[in-house]
């Protein structure tokens, strides 16, 4: 099939859409050049590439578990060949530094490489049965069709978390990825396309993200796995749940990091710093409160201090730099108001990057020091922004670190074993890292978090992440007429 004449196509049932209007995709850092066309399409295009996948799932359910696995395997090893050109686009449209975008690359790969490999394991159980001769088994079938809605902060790896075990498990999808980054989406989807995927097993539709309401209310998508914001994710939520569907949310974070006296200050410093600014902030996962226990307050903001001053921010294309610029104008005026918000209700400027560069839609990674008063000790601002706060007590840390409507991930810094397990059990949060950023996971644990950030939904990533793109049903079995 030869490539689109327009960049961002569509592709639907296996056929590249290169018609309808277009629209320019920007680069944040620098914005009078940007990086190319994409097709926008529209609530009909939306419902165009449900009726591929709906035309499409019986064979690929149908489909031999090995087959799909080899299929797998195809994808992530197209995906490393190309990783430079993928990572290039995703550095140019989202603005995170090209080391970053090569790591996600990577991983992403092996995302793919890792489901191909659970695809080839039983989710089978077998249970004891009081009648004999009788087995009673556990079998999994595949949703149908898949409707994945993506952001712009992780535009290769999280598409990579959410599509590789939908495919793995029998279902056809319909992708929609952030309308910030629709060139890295088109190249990924060049990928599924050149593996061999069966015609309208993956669809990509680009455009607004309006188009998304036309996947959520079509009663045709069985399952929405969406990660973005907190009101768009609780309007998916109700949207599928009452027609019956099933939802997968990845939502907000205010994520704290409780430091203790007995802190390695060589450990701490670093992993709070790339918690906190590393990907400019962009991350649900950020770190955005800084808890410091009793006396270690001091030494660690001047330390603290000391290191964001020293960040490198520039073009995310040129190597050696640090943090990139903010994914758009609109981000940056967001991240800029939140901090003058902040400024403005007492909050003290601790340090910040006085190297980064003017305009485009770079922003200096600023240390704030301040109480629970501030609306930024409790509002998600995402950038690279995070708050020191100081508290006496151990009980004092804990109660403040839960104090928050997100449970996505926590840190603690210290060496004292009954801490960490205190903050193992007590810690409100679905991912807790001990000596170690709030950032950063392993594509075979289990990833997602409680109360806003995810509420009840199905975890992502590991051996778990089948559970949300399968149903589960019980066989009882008995033998026919004894002989």
């Amino acid at each position: 099939m030869t490539a689109p004449s327009v960049f961002g196509a569509h592709l639907i049932g296996g056929e590249w859409i290169d018609s309808g209007p277009t629209a320019v995709s920007d680069n944040p850092a620098r914005p009078d050049e940007p990086v190319g066309e994409y097709r926008l399409g529209d609530s009909a295009t939306a419902g165009d590439a449900i009726s591929a996948a709906v035309d499409a799932r019986a064979v690929w359910a149908s489909t031999p578990f090995g087959a799909r696995a080899r299929i797998l395997e195809r994808i992530a090893s197209l995906m490393e060949a190309r990783a430079e050109e993928i990572a290039t686009l995703c550095t140019l449209e989202e603005g995170k530094t090209i080391a970053e975008s090569r790591g996600e690359a990577a991983l992403a790969a092996e995302t793919f490489r890792f489901h191909a490999g659970m695809s080839k394991t039983s989710t089978e159980r077998i249970f004891p049965s009081p009648t004999p001769g009788e087995t009673i088994r556990t079998v999994r079938a595949p949703l149908g069709v898949v409707g994945v809605i993506t952001p712009w902060n992780f535009p290769i790896q999280i598409p990579a978390w959410k599509i590789a075990p939908a495919l793995a498990a029998g279902n056809c999808v319909v992708w929609k990825p952030a309308s910030n980054t629709p060139l890295t989406a088109a190249a990924i989807a060049r990928v599924f396309d050149d593996a061999g995927l069966p015609a309208g097993v993956v669809n990509l539709v680009l455009g607004p993200g309006s188009m998304g309401n036309a996947i959520v209310t079509d009663e045709r998508v069985d399952g929405v796995t969406f990660t973005g914001s907190v009101p768009v994710g609780f309007g998916i939520r109700d949207a599928v749940t009452a027609r019956n569907g099933r939802v997968q949310l990845e939502l907000g974070g205010h994520n704290p990091a409780l430091v203790f006296d007995d802190t390695d200050f060589a450990v701490s410093i670093p992993a709070l710093v790339a918690g906190a600014m590393g990907a400019t902030g962009q991350k649900c996962t950020a770190t955005r409160r800084i808890i410091a226990v009793g006396n270690v307050y001091d030494e660690l903001v001047e330390r603290l201090a000391e290191a964001v001053r020293g960040l490198s921010v520039g073009d995310g294309m040129h190597e050696g730099v640090g943090i990139g610029p903010l994914v758009s104008p609109g981000a940056a005026t967001e991240v800029a108001e939140g901090l003058a918000a902040a400024k403005a209700e007492g909050a003290e400027v601790v340090a910040t990057t006085e190297s980064a560069p003017d305009g485009g839609c770079f922003f200096a990674p600023t240390l704030l020091a301040g109480g629970t008063d501030l609306t930024i000790a409790h509002e998600e601002i995402f950038g690279p922004i995070s708050t020191v706060m100081r508290v006496d007590t151990e009980d004092g840390a804990f109660a403040l670190a839960n104090d928050t409507e997100f449970g996505l991930s926590a840190s603690i810094f210290t060496n004292d074993l009954w801490r960490i397990d205190r903050a193992v059990h007590e810690l409100q949060a679905g991912v807790i890292k001990v000596n170690a950023p709030t950032t950063g996971t392993e594509l075979h644990a289990p990833f997602g978090g409680e109360k806003a950030s995810s509420g009840h939904a199905a975890r992502e990533q590991g051996d778990t992440a089948v559970d949300f793109f399968t149903r589960t049903r019980t066989a009882y079995i008995r033998p026919g007429t004894a002989r």
